[in-house]
């Protein structure tokens, strides 16, 4: 699918529409046009992106790919930027990516992404309520796709922080396994985030270090503010797997600390029941000449002593702070 916004400065219109509006813009030097391409045929759409705006053709290629790191390169008056974006479903931190290509050049802006993009959405709704922002140009409107995109992806990390505070107090209350499982699941994808935030961050970084053809001098508070964003959501990333990090290994502490007060209690138990065991199995033995059997008082004698060596054994153990 192929879906285009005009906007003609000496009318003031925005017009929306397809491939058709192209002929228009190629006749209207002061237009900018969005062109915004998903589902077609990559030969078609190649074909397509050559003849109509003198894409190279090795950065169309890069943008068709499934699986390419994030990018930036400057061409001929054109500057081609590579991000992976949040999939259309993406509303929770178990997160699936997609390639989101922009090229960036003096009155067109191009994007291309390789799934359902809620980012390409909200901007397709911000440009019909919101003329001011292509009227300022391709590149304005390119940066505020860059934000929408980071937004997302800052949203998705923040509603993280309240569930990490509650599952350090129930680990402390209530420790479960359910809870690390969900806490190495959490650490996975944070990982994640963040392997994509470095390359994010080193894209919008080398845009802001250097000048790009069509990107104006005059955008540099935008570019400034982009990166900012970024920066914001990959410090987050680490900050909170860090904090995931530190929650297994308290829960591992806290497992093995419930397990040795368990084998304490057992061990005491033990400890207490071996020089019982041991005397039981003395008199235990058939031996026909053991003085004490022919003892009325014998038995009890032995309990006696039984529950004297526990009790002694339960002060000892009390005393050194043990039980």
């Amino acid at each position: 699918m192929i879906h285009s916004v005009l906007y003609r400065p000496d009318t003031g219109t925005l017009d929306r529409g397809g491939p058709e509006l192209l002929d228009t813009w190629a006749h209207d030097h002061g237009s900018v046009i969005w062109v915004d391409l998903s589902d077609n045929d990559v030969e078609d759409e190649a074909r397509f992106l050559t003849e109509r705006f003198g894409l190279d053709p090795l950065a169309i290629q890069d943008a068709q790919r499934t699986r390419h790191p994030p990018k930036i390169e400057a061409f001929d008056g054109v500057t081609f930027m590579l991000f992976k974006a949040l999939h259309g479903k993406g509303t929770e931190l178990a997160f699936r990516t997609i390639q989101l290509a922009l090229f960036v050049g003096e009155r067109f802006l191009v994007t291309r992404h390789s799934g359902p993009s809620p980012s390409i959405d909200q901007l397709s709704d911000e440009v019909t309520t919101q003329d001011s922002l292509i009227t300022k140009g391709a590149d304005v409107l390119a940066f505020r796709l860059i934000r929408i995109m980071n937004d997302r992806y800052l949203n998705l990390i923040l509603t993280l922080e309240p569930r990490l505070e509650q599952i350090e107090d129930e680990m402390i209350e209530d420790p479960r396994d359910e809870l690390l499982a969900e806490l190495i699941n959490y650490k996975t994808n944070l990982k994640k985030y963040t392997r994509v935030f470095v390359y994010h961050v080193q894209v919008l970084a080398e845009l802001k270090n250097r000048n790009f053809p069509s990107i104006g001098t005059d955008q540099n508070h935008l570019i400034n503010d982009v990166y900012e964003q970024q920066e914001r959501a990959n410090s987050l990333g680490r900050l909170y797997y860090e904090t995931a990090s530190d929650l297994i290994d308290g829960y591992i502490s806290v497992a093995s600390h419930r397990l040795n007060n368990i084998m304490k209690i057992l061990t005491i138990i033990t400890a207490i029941f071996v020089p019982l065991s041991f005397l039981a199995g003395i008199y235990g033995m058939n031996f026909e000449y053991m003085p004490e059997l022919r003892s009325p008082a014998g038995y009890f004698i032995l309990l006696g002593i039984m529950g004297s060596i526990a009790v002694i054994l339960l002060y000892v153990f009390r005393k050194k702070k043990w039980v």
